[in-house]
C-alpha cells in the first residue's frame, strides 16, 4: 500500500486521471495500467474488473497557505495485496436479548445502544430530556423569553449538547477505537457522505435531528427501547448482580449500565459522591465566545482571494502562555464559520455561551471559543477543600457572575451574555458601545477583563495580539465581539475507570463513558467512547455467566 496527496485548485473536482498517473508513479506500474479510484462521497463506482491497483481518497481538505487549493489523501492498493473493504455492522434483532440500561442520550449513549444491539444485546435508552424534535420549541422558548427546562435545553435532550452544537465531527485518530464505524453510521442514518473524507466534516444543527430520530427508529425497530422524560434519580446493585436504575417511580432492571449523561450533568456526580463512590477533579478551559463577521475570517484566510462557492472560511489556532510562573494552553474551540451564538445554560441564574453552525453556514457570523487550560489547583483558595467539585463549583459561579452582572444592567433581558469589543478588552476599557450579533437574547456591554478569572483574563489579552501578528494579520479588531462565558468545553470532573475493563472503579458492572465521565471531548470521540463501552459491557457479561 503506499500513501499520497494530490491537490486540485478549490472549486474544481478532483481529475481520477489525475490520480491514476500518481497512483502508477508510486506503485512503479506502466502508465497504461488500469487502476480503480473509489470516492467515498459518491454513492456509485464505476470500477473495472481485473484492475492492476486500487485507489481510495480517504481525506480530503483545504490548504490556504499559499494557493488555495482542495487536497487529497490517497491511499493505492496493488492487485498483489491483500486489503479488506468496510463492513458495517448490522443490527440484530434483540427485543429478547440481554438488556442493558444506557443513561444518556448524546453521541456516547447512542452510538453505545447502537453498539449494543450490533453485539445482540438489547439497550434500554434512559434520557432525561425529551426527543429531538420536541426539545426545539423549549431552546426556542430559552432565547426569546429566558426561560430554563432544566431537563430539555441545549445540552440535554436526544442527541445530547452536540445535536444543537455544530455537528463537527473532527477527530479523525484513531487511537481511541474505529472512527469508520462513526462516520459510516451517520452516513446510514442520512448525513451526507462527505463526511467520510473531509478532515473538517460537518453535518450542521438542521441535519443532526433527522439522523438523530432516524438512527433511533432503527434502534427500537429491533427491539431496542427510548425512554424520554426519564431523568435517572439513583443507580443501585442488587445482591443478585443486577442494577436497580430508578428515574422517579419507574425502575429499570439491567445486569450491566452504561452511563453516558455529557459533561452537564451536575446532578449524577452528585448522587455519585453521597454513596461514596470515586470522583476526581478534571481539567477543563474557560474563556469567551469570539464573533467577527465572516467575511474578514474568509479574507484573512484566504488572502482576500475568496469567493462565492468556496466554503466559508475556518481558523484554529494554539498558544502556550505562562503567568505567574504557570503555563497553560490557551486555544480557539468549536469553530463555526457562517453561525450563530446561542444560551447553553442547564440551571437558572447562570450565563453559558456556545455556538452553532447549520449545513449551509449562511449567515454574516463567524464565532469560536477562545479558552484557557484550567487545571486541578488552578481554582481560587476558598474552592480547595470542595475536592473532586473545586472546579465544578468554580465553573458554576463564574457562569453565575456573568448572569449578576447582566440582570443588575437588563433585568427585563437577564439572558444578554457580558460583551465587550476585542481591544477594549485587552485594554481594559468598558466598551461604550457594541456591534451587532447573531446572539438572540442580546448584550451588555461588560468590563470581562474583571468579571472573568483574573488568570483567564490575563492570557487571553496576551494571546488576541499575538494571533493577529503570527496566525491571521486583522484578527484583532475592535469590531470582534467577546461574549462571556465559555465554560463547557469539557467535564470538570472524571469518573475513574478500569482502563482495561473500563468499568467504574467503585462498582463492577457500571461503565462510565463519553464527556460526562471524562474520557472524550466531541461527537466523534465520544461516539467512540460510548462503542469501546458497548463492547467492555459484552465482554464483560460473557466472563461472568
Amino acid at each position: 500500500m503506499r500513501q499520497f496527496e494530490i491537490s486540485c485548485p478549490i472549486g474544481r473536482s478532483l481529475r481520477e486521471d489525475d490520480v491514476r498517473v500518481k497512483a502508477a508513479e508510486e506503485l512503479r506500474l506502466r502508465r497504461n495500467a488500469v487502476i480503480n479510484v473509489v470516492d467515498p462521497t459518491k454513492d456509485w463506482q464505476n470500477l473495472m474488473k481485473g484492475a492492476d491497483a486500487t485507489c481510495y481518497i480517504r481525506r480530503r481538505s483545504v490548504d490556504a497557505r499559499g494557493d488555495i487549493k482542495m487536497v487529497y489523501g490517497i491511499e493505492a492498493y496493488g492487485k498483489w495485496e491483500e486489503h479488506a473493504e468496510y463492513q458495517l455492522p448490522s443490527l440484530q434483532d434483540v427485543h429478547e436479548a440481554e438488556p442493558v440500561v444506557v443513561i444518556g442520550a448524546g453521541p456516547a449513549g447512542m452510538f453505545a445502544a447502537v453498539k449494543l444491539a450490533t453485539l445482540g444485546l438489547k439497550p434500554v435508552l434512559l434520557e432525561r430530556g425529551k426527543d429531538v424534535r420536541s426539545r426545539k420549541s423549549d431552546m426556542a422558548q430559552l432565547s426569546r423569553t429566558g426561560k430554563i427546562d432544566p431537563d430539555s435545553n441545549y445540552c440535554y435532550g436526544e442527541g445530547g449538547a452536540g445535536a444543537f452544537s455544530d455537528g463537527k465531527l473532527y477527530t479523525r485518530s484513531s487511537k481511541r477505537g474505529d472512527n469508520r464505524e462513526v462516520l459510516e453510521r451517520l452516513v446510514e442514518f442520512g448525513a451526507d457522505r462527505s463526511i467520510l473524507i473531509d478532515t473538517h466534516a460537518h453535518i450542521g444543527s438542521d441535519k443532526l435531528p433527522g439522523i438523530c430520530q432516524s438512527l433511533r427508529q432503527a434502534i427500537e425497530e429491533h427491539g431496542g427501547e427510548y425512554h424520554f422524560d426519564t431523568r435517572v434519580t439513583d443507580i443501585e446493585r442488587g445482591e443478585d448482580g443486577v442494577f436497580n436504575v430508578k428515574a422517579g417511580e419507574q425502575v429499570f432492571r439491567a445486569k450491566a449500565v452504561i452511563l453516558a449523561t455529557g459533561h452537564s450533568a451536575r446532578d449524577i456526580y452528585d448522587m455519585l459522591y453521597a454513596k461514596g463512590w470515586a470522583l476526581e477533579a478534571k481539567g477543563f478551559a474557560m474563556g469567551v465566545r469570539v464573533e467577527h463577521s465572516q467575511s474578514l475570517i474568509n479574507n484573512i484566510r484566504y488572502h482576500n482571494e475568496w469567493e462565492s462557492g468556496m466554503p466559508p472560511a475556518e481558523y484554529n489556532f494554539v498558544k502556550q502562555v505562562e503567568e505567574d510562573g504557570v503555563e497553560r494552553g490557551v486555544f480557539s474551540f468549536c469553530m463555526c464559520p457562517g453561525g450563530v451564538l446561542v444560551p447553553s445554560v442547564t440551571e437558572e441564574g447562570t450565563i453559558v455561551m456556545n455556538g452553532m453552525s447549520n449545513s449551509g453556514r449562511t449567515t454574516r457570523w463567524a464565532n469560536s471559543g477562545v479558552v484557557v487550560s484550567v487545571e486541578p489547583g488552578d481554582e481560587p483558595e476558598q474552592y480547595k477543600q470542595d475536592g473532586p467539585f473545586a472546579l465544578m463549583n468554580w465553573q458554576r459561579d463564574v457562569e453565575r457572575k456573568m448572569y449578576e452582572y447582566s440582570a443588575s444592567k437588563s433585568p427585563e433581558n437577564p439572558l444578554a451574555a457580558p460583551a465587550q469589543r476585542m481591544i477594549d478588552f485587552c485594554n481594559g476599557v468598558v466598551s461604550s458601545a457594541l456591534p451587532e450579533t447573531s446572539y438572540h437574547p442580546g448584550t451588555v456591554p461588560a468590563p470581562l477583563h474583571e468579571l472573568l478569572p483574573a488568570h483567564v483574563a490575563k492570557r487571553l489579552q496576551e494571546v488576541f495580539p499575538l494571533v493577529n501578528k503570527t496566525v491571521m494579520r486583522g484578527y484583532f479588531t475592535n469590531d470582534a465581539l467577546l461574549l462571556a462565558v465559555e465554560s463547557r468545553t469539557s467535564s470538570p470532573v472524571r469518573i475513574p475507570r478500569d482502563p482495561q475493563s473500563l468499568q467504574y472503579v467503585s462498582q463492577e458492572g457500571l461503565f462510565p463513558c463519553g464527556e460526562g465521565a471524562g474520557y472524550s471531548g466531541g461527537i466523534v470521540s465520544s461516539a467512540i467512547d460510548g462503542i469501546n463501552a458497548a463492547k467492555a459491557v459484552k465482554n464483560w457479561l460473557e466472563s461472568v455467566e
